[in-house]
């Protein structure tokens, strides 16, 4: 992870998720059909480390699980354009997006 940041960010250090969007912003995005967004990387390392190894094997596995969901979400944003490294608005706008889509996965759960 922390190879990928450094060779596609210039960030020497590991992180937590990466995405690599095929558009610039939604407004790129095919009219119909199927098409490809993107990757988003996630550092299943980084999901570990954030969980208490404490509790019984189903615990962990569905607090790594919450991690890995989060992260997930995380990514698709920025592949859909969301970017909260420009300013405190756009980091509010993602932030606000991504707890909408985690609180609608919880409603379905």
């Amino acid at each position: 992870m922390q190879y990928l940041n450094k060779e596609h960010r210039g960030v020497d250090k590991t992180t937590d998720v990466l995405s690599f969007p095929m558009y610039n912003s939604m407004r790129e995005f095919p009219k119909e059909g199927g098409f490809l967004l993107g990757d988003v990387v996630i550092n299943t390392d980084w999901i570990y480390a954030e969980i208490s190894p404490e509790g019984s094997p189903d615990a962990i596995a569905a607090e790594a699980n919450k991690h890995a969901t989060r992260l997930l979400v995380h990514g698709l944003l920025h592949l859909a354009g969301y970017d909260h490294e420009i300013d405190a608005r756009h980091e509010r706008s993602m932030r606000k997006k991504e707890s909408e889509i985690l609180n609608a996965l919880k409603q379905i759960d």
